[in-house]
């Protein structure tokens, strides 16, 4: 899941990130004689080496550590079908089996024996080696998104508390601030995005890959439609269709081909960074010729975001098998995020202040 997270701010922040990054399905680690050829028994008392993963599928053991879920019959089945099929309903789609089981306990044997030599870890199928707590591969990436989730909600909430019961509403109820639908469709869709950013993180099973990638890339379709809609003022119902229409409609086809037909890695990176890159350019230049008394606000979080791209491009392996570059940038996102919906709330009112005004 390592992979190249880059977006303008930190509500959409994750898209790019899930976005840019290819998983990575031949690495380093996983194509070292040593980690297929570890000693089913000990790692450094016996001269001879036997394929760690296949003789793990066989024994169900690593060494000494020994797991239930490889129980065979004589005949080579499985006893009582997949070990994960006899989990509780809520958490089968986990899908830990006897194969992944069995390169998790590899990976971690390899990596002892790396470390006890003076290597520094490296990765495996396209993934660092990471320590799970309770089944999670990436429990400090899970923390951090349901984090981040509970900061979209909050921001959500304020903003909707805001337009609701501390800004004027109209006569029929509706609010002042234009922008209002959009705004609560974005927070609907980033709160959604954080989620299964959360679930992916969890476990990257075939399922929760394609729910991550598509709502990244759902939430940056609709985060540029929104840039532009808001920067240039567009207030009018159908211009609003005019430019949304075809945007939705080429990010639809998009998830559907990656969903339906090939989960292209390398078009769907051209494809976030060049809807990145547009937005990117509407939001800065709207900075710097707007006259809004918040745009600072835009200003520290284009550059806050700027810097947690840093985090990405070093990609350090993670400390201890928890804390990775990728998980100390879902830590930036969060005070990121607080400021970026600062900035929606006091547009909200802004707007609605200089529309007061004029009816005045």
């Amino acid at each position: 899941m390592a992979q190249l997270h880059w977006t303008l701010f930190p509500s959409s922040s994750l898209l790019l990130l899930l976005c840019l990054l290819p998983l990575l399905h031949a690495s380093t680690g996983d194509s070292d004689p040593i980690y297929r050829q570890v000693s089913s028994f000990s790692l450094s008392n016996f001269p001879w080496f036997q394929a760690c993963v296949d003789q793990c599928e066989k024994t169900g053991c690593v060494g000494k550590n020994c797991f239930q879920h490889c129980k065979f019959s004589s005949d080579g089945k499985s006893i009582d079908g997949p070990w994960y099929l006899q989990e509780p309903l809520y958490l089968r789609w986990k899908q830990w089996d006897c194969r992944s089981d069995c390169r998790y306990n590899c990976m971690l044997a390899r990596e002892e024996e790396r470390e006890q030599l003076g290597h520094k870890p490296i990765k495996y199928h396209g993934k660092w080696p990471f320590r799970r707590v309770y089944g999670i591969q990436e429990p400090v990436a899970v923390a951090l998104s349901a984090l981040n989730l509970s900061m979209q909600f909050h921001g959500w909430l304020s903003f909707f508390i805001l337009l609701y019961y501390k800004l004027p509403l109209r006569s029929d109820k509706r609010t002042y601030y234009e922008y209002t639908g959009l705004w609560h469709i974005y927070g609907i869709l980033s709160m959604n995005s954080w989620f299964w950013s959360a679930v992916f993180h969890s476990r990257d099973v075939e399922l929760t890959e394609k729910l991550d990638y598509s709502s990244a890339v759902a939430l940056l379709g609709f985060s540029l439609i929104l840039s532009i809609l808001r920067a240039f003022n567009v207030r009018d119902e159908a211009a609003r269709v005019m430019v949304a229409a075809p945007l939705i409609a080429f990010v639809t086809t998009h998830i559907l081909y990656l969903n339906f037909y090939k989960l292209d890695y390398g078009l769907n990176m051209k494809v976030c960074v060049a809807m990145g890159v547009v937005k990117l350019l509407v939001w800065a230049i709207w900075a710097g010729i707007t006259r809004h008394p918040s745009r600072w606000k835009l200003w520290f979080v284009v550059l806050g975001v700027g810097l947690a791209m840093l985090l990405e491009i070093y990609d350090f392996p993670p400390y201890q098998g928890f804390v990775d570059a990728h998980a100390l940038w879902h830590a930036t996102t969060i005070p990121l995020s607080y400021l970026w919906w600062s900035f929606i709330r006091d547009d909200a009112e802004f707007r609605t202040l200089i529309l007061l005004k004029k009816i005045k």
